[in-house]
């Protein structure tokens, strides 16, 4: 086997003795997410564990076929654990309601591989290299020796195709792919996950797309696409937040766009801000870093607080101070 991290090791030391595991992801979650997390937690109740899967958020509807059994479940209060896992949250804060029900645990491992995380477990495997959190719980249970089933593939596969965004994104390396064939090989059902992630899609998402196309602006030379979705945007057209999942790569595909963001109404005075960059010249983690957020240097966002026009004139002006910084292409 080749050479690997010590931290797989220790991780896999340390959850050897224990029994009770809460396995945990973060709010809004995603393909990675939900794919490591379910993933995992497959994986250690199939080595006998006593595992729960807790997310303050539903599953997506187009990833619960990762699911079938229900696993993620919302976080209850009043119960101990001898070891947590948080998988692909970058902070405790992106657990969200799930933070306040672990506090009884004797053992916190975080595996992630944002950038940005700020290693607040005891416990921590972050790798920015790699592309995907579930392409880490794939090494993972490579070295743990535990048994990939098909069930256990096709959520790490899901994990590792979507946040690479179908294997498009510079992010993904030559590994990578050796991943996806070796979950293939172990039983992944790729014409059912391609199907479910990227072909099929409710008649609400639709609606919420077309309502991008009639409303994004571009601006700086058309270097900047942005549009708003507010809560009225999801009354009207009947969609929920999980279908503004991806809407963000419809404006970053333009041409001459080189930075695009998603201003998401949460609350009184709070946006969610999503960023994407399509070049290497403008690091979006550190323009979202800049408001409390971060992710990586092509994918991030943050929760800003303050009234909504004064939110989009900052975050705006700080990616058009970003993109003068970088200079013209070459």
């Amino acid at each position: 086997m080749k050479k690997h991290p010590k931290i797989i090791d220790r991780i896999v030391e340390a959850l050897a003795p224990h029994q009770r595991i809460c396995v945990v992801g973060h709010v809004r979650p995603d393909g990675d997410c939900i794919g490591s997390q379910v993933g995992l937690a497959l994986a250690l109740r199939a080595e006998g564990k006593d595992v729960v899967c807790w997310n303050e958020d539903s599953v997506p509807k187009k990833l619960a076929f990762l699911d079938p059994e229900r696993l993620v479940q919302k976080p209850k209060r009043g119960q101990a654990f001898d070891c947590v896992v948080a998988t692909d949250a970058a902070s405790f804060e992106r657990l969200g309601k799930v933070g306040e029900c672990i506090a009884d645990r004797k053992l916190f491992i975080n595996i992630d591989h944002h950038k940005s995380n700020t290693r607040y477990a005891d416990l921590n495997w972050v790798s920015a290299r790699e592309p995907s959190s579930g392409e880490l719980i794939f090494r993972l249970l490579k070295v743990a020796g535990w048994p990939i089933t098909p069930a256990i593939a096709d959520c790490l596969f899901t994990a590792v195709s979507t946040d690479t965004g179908s294997f498009q994104y510079p992010s993904t390396r030559p590994g990578t792919y050796h991943v996806a064939g070796e979950l293939v090989q172990r039983g992944a059902n790729l014409a059912r996950i391609c199907d479910e992630v990227y072909q099929s899609f409710p008649l609400s998402r639709v609606r919420l797309l077309q309502h991008v196309y009639n409303h994004f602006r571009l601006i700086h030379d058309e270097q900047i696409a942005y549009f708003w979705l507010k809560q009225a945007d999801f009354t009207r057209t009947g969609a929920s937040t999980g279908d503004a999942e991806g809407l963000i790569d419809h404006i970053r595909a333009i041409e001459p766009v080189v930075v695009a963001c998603v201003f998401e109404e949460m609350g009184p005075d709070v946006t969610r801000v999503s960023l994407r960059s399509k070049s290497e010249r403008v690091n979006v983690n550190e323009i979202a870093a800049r408001f409390g957020g971060g992710g990586h240097v092509a994918a991030a966002g943050a929760r800003v607080p303050g009234r909504p026009l004064s939110v989009q004139r900052r975050v705006l002006q700080a990616i058009k101070r970003a993109l003068d910084a970088a200079g013209p292409a070459v």
